[in-house]
């Protein structure tokens, strides 16, 4: 057991997963010499040689359409996107390429590719920097969408997202990359579609992925604090849900509460709210609430904390939802 940073996680996790299997290539800008923005990638050009760890010309597109173009030979590449905002030119790529090649050919053709993309906001950083843009690829069938939390979960996520045969977008918090935990390198890889509860509550159910988790489990202890029981559970997978645990908890607590940084307005936490009222009609005591950014582009850094969901929002959400019905509300 290690404690390690989420970003060097993420980085021991390409470099076993490059060890293991030589069809295992990483490509992205400035990620051989420099190591990435990040440097998640670092040291991995020195060890494994620049035929394997590429450095690619400043061009989205040609990333990924190479990344297609690798895996049809075989290859199991590994791209980097600099920041989430930089995706849209391999939108093309990705929805109409990427994720429609096994349909396509009836299942002959897989394309194992991951795409690696630090996502969120809380570093300063400006609009086309501090996206989260997961419902773009979560609504596009035949992509799968895995978003981690925290070092364990990346290194774990991450190996079994290289090790997929299916095409997979990965969400990295880019403000957690600095954040330690324990990681056990010996590990198994963590399963692609299953939830992770990491907290049981009486009361209220969190639902969070990504930068959000931190959040939901800080708002979490300082609901403990006023006698308020409250579980969250990470998502870890944002396409496909694991809508048996999310239904499964709320059902235990009969309240729920979503917590994203994308925009509310047809954020995920709008396809969780549906999931949850389907299946948990009866056992609901109150609506499902959202807890997101406002449908506003990305504002200036010094604003920006005003605009992400924060301990205070949540717990006013929270709030609301034991109080629904009453007369009277305290905040």
């Amino acid at each position: 057991m290690a404690v390690l940073p989420l970003g060097k996680a993420l980085n021991l996790a390409m470099r076993r997963s490059l060890a293991e299997d030589d069809r295992v290539l990483v490509l992205g800008e400035d990620i051989g010499t420099l190591g990435g923005v990040f440097r998640v990638t670092d040291g991995l050009a020195a060890e494994f040689g620049a035929n394997r760890v590429i450095d690619t010309p400043l061009a989205e597109s040609g990333i990924v359409g190479t990344a297609i173009g690798l895996a049809l030979r075989g290859f199991r590449p590994v791209c980097e996107i600099q920041f989430d905002g930089f995706v849209y030119p391999a939108f093309d790529q990705i929805v109409s390429q990427l994720a429609k090649m096994r349909a396509r050919s009836r299942g002959r053709v897989q394309l194992p590719v991951v795409i690696r993309i630090p996502a969120g906001g809380g570093i300063g950083a400006v609009e086309h920097h501090s996206e989260s843009n997961e419902a773009y690829f979560a609504h596009t069938a035949g992509l799968r969408v895995v978003s981690c939390s925290n070092p364990q979960d990346g290194y774990r996520l991450l190996r079994a997202a290289i090790r997929s045969n299916d095409p997979i977008v990965f969400f990295e918090p880019k403000r957690a990359y600095w954040d330690k935990g324990e990681v056990d390198l010996d590990a198994s890889p963590a399963s692609l579609d299953r939830a992770l509860v990491l907290r049981k509550g009486r009361d209220c159910t969190l639902i969070a992925h990504g930068p959000s988790v931190k959040v939901a489990l800080a708002a979490a202890e300082a609901a403990e604090e006023d006698g308020v029981s409250v579980g969250v559970v990470d998502l870890r997978s944002i396409s496909p849900l694991d809508v048996e645990t999310l239904q499964r908890c709320v059902a235990e607590t009969g309240r729920a509460v979503v917590v994203h940084e994308a925009s509310t307005f047809l954020g995920i936490g709008a396809e969780i709210a549906a999931a949850i009222t389907e299946g948990c009609f009866r056992e609901l005591k109150a609506p499902v609430q959202r807890v997101g950014a406002y449908q506003l582009p990305y504002p200036p850094a010094h604003v920006e904390d005003a605009f992400l969901p924060d301990v205070d929002r949540v717990l006013l959400a929270i709030d609301r939802s034991l109080n629904f019905g009453r007369t009277t509300a305290h905040v």
